[in-house]
């Protein structure tokens, strides 16, 4: 027997790098890796950040295309802290053969991730987002004629007790415990405080409070009805391949009708960016984005309204916009134009057509920010400012994206978990014949009397669907081959 106490020796002071211990590669970071390398991705970072590096001064810096292969690690697998990505890059073999790291090198650590967005501009990242878009757009995974918009909340990296008010800077418990003294409480204890709280109304309002950590931050609910400060992203989602096309970062105490604008430029000017490259990389054929960018927009109940549907109007677009069944009649008096454009696009909403839009979006809009912020981790941000969360997003639903390439490369599986499951399903259909098989033979000889090796059948056919049932275990997977070599 092996004992623990035998392997202990001292360590060779050299060894053989063909000894060093190496990895194969993930197949799909492998296939991912012959994508961005094959369509010039280090080269086209490293021009757009060239400018904010010292040509000879300084530490070595970390390479643009390291850093935002990091960011788009942090959507494969989940993770959505800077912390997190660095250890699980130290962590695998696997993720320094993506990044290009050698054994001998130090995978970068959080506080490098950390300086190297903070010194790469806003900009910098849009264009990163913006050649993902180009890269689907030359597969024909972006048409750009039909847009949904969708808005939801993101935890911010702040903390409700940590809120401060605007006008004095008085902390939240010292403020109640300055009413109490004010109606009478000589020394108010914390009971006292809570409860005197509980009786109180609009006591979180954003104009009185701000976080003292997060001045972009705002008091608003959560997905999960939790009170929280937040930040809301806003996505606008092509409802004919499910890319996204554009991605904005809101104050959370801001209503949809008001954000809507921003958005939907951002997607305009992004679907006709990709028409003029088009144009300009292939003059010889046509397009795959629709030649006149967005056409129709597709939204919810959150954003109708006069207003909003007459802007919509004016920027020559269709909408489909959910009504919300409001008490009484509208009065129109003096919104001739905001009755119009309310009245086409009812009817509009009405129709067959509009309903299975209403239904796409519901679709692939929330499979966006189900992607994006619950599987890919970033529902609760780990950066503060708005700027900072957006650098994040940028490149994150960058990642998003990419997956949807990386869906049709793979034909199927767009991330390293989705490959992975594929492997699963593939041992529980092997299990699921070999069962169906095992039965039929059994039940041909139903009629017949038993045998020991028939009574043998049975028992291997109720192990079987054991293993069936619980596929999901992989230390099955041997017990049940060695039955169907018994077999």
């Amino acid at each position: 027997m092996g004992r623990r106490q035998d392997r202990e020796k001292q360590e060779r002071l050299w060894v053989a790098y063909t000894e060093v211990a190496c990895s194969p590669g993930h197949p799909f970071y492998e296939r991912l890796n012959g994508v961005l390398e094959s369509e010039g991705f280090d080269g086209f970072v490293e021009k757009r950040c060239g400018k904010f590096y010292a040509a000879q001064f300084g530490r070595p810096s970390l390479t643009p295309g390291i850093y935002f292969r990091s960011l788009l690690i942090g959507y494969f697998e989940g993770i959505g802290s800077e912390r997190g990505i660095a250890w699980r890059l130290a962590d695998s073999l696997a993720l320094r053969r993506f990044l290009g790291i050698g054994l001998e090198e130090s995978t970068p650590d959080h506080s490098t991730l950390s300086r190297t967005r903070r010194l790469l501009d806003l900009e910098t990242h849009a264009e990163v987002f913006g050649w993902v878009l180009g890269l689907l757009a030359e597969r024909g995974l972006i048409v750009g004629k039909r847009v949904a918009i969708d808005a939801t909340t993101l935890e911010a990296n702040a903390a409700m007790r940590g809120i401060v008010r605007r006008d004095t800077g008085v902390s939240y418990d010292e403020y109640l415990t300055d009413l109490a003294k004010a109606s009478g409480m000589a020394t108010p204890t914390r009971e006292d405080l809570l409860r005197m709280d509980r009786k109180r109304k609009k006591k979180g309002s954003n104009q009185e409070w701000k976080s003292p950590v997060d001045e972009d931050a705002r008091i608003g609910k959560m997905k999960d009805g939790r009170t929280h400060l937040a930040h809301k992203a806003e996505h606008a989602v092509d409802l004919d391949t499910g890319a996204v096309v554009a991605v904005t970062i809101q104050a959370a105490d801001r209503g949809d009708t008001t954000t809507l604008d921003e958005t939907l430029v951002e997607a305009g000017m992004a679907v006709a960016g990709l028409v003029q490259r088009a144009i300009r990389l292939h003059p010889e054929e046509k397009p795959r984005v629709n030649l006149h960018g967005v056409e129709e927009l597709v939204a919810d109940k959150g954003y109708h309204s006069g207003a909003v549907l007459k802007r919509v109007k004016s920027y020559q677009l269709r909408s489909y916009i959910a009504e919300k069944r409001q008490k009484g009649k509208r009065k129109w008096q003096g919104k001739g134009e905001e009755q119009q454009a309310v009245y086409a696009n009812r009817q509009r909403v009405r129709g067959q057509y509009g309903k299975s839009l209403l239904r796409r979006r519901g679709e692939l809009v929330e499979r966006s920010f189900a992607h994006c912020y619950e599987t890919g981790g970033l529902r609760r941000c780990h950066v503060r400012g708005r700027k900072n969360i957006l650098k994040r997003e940028l490149v994150h639903v960058a990642a998003f994206n990419l997956s949807l390439a990386m869906r049709q490369i793979l034909a199927g599986p767009g991330t390293p978990r989705e490959l992975r499951n594929r492997a699963k399903t593939l041992i529980f259909n092997f299990f699921s014949v070999a069962y169906e098989w095992l039965s039929s033979r059994v039940t041909g000889s139903a009629n017949h009397n038993r045998t020991p090796g028939q009574s043998k059948n049975v028992q291997t056919i109720r192990t079987l669907q054991q293993l069936t049932s619980r596929s999901q275990d992989r230390s099955l997977a041997p017990r049940a081959a060695s039955l169907l070599s018994h077999k």
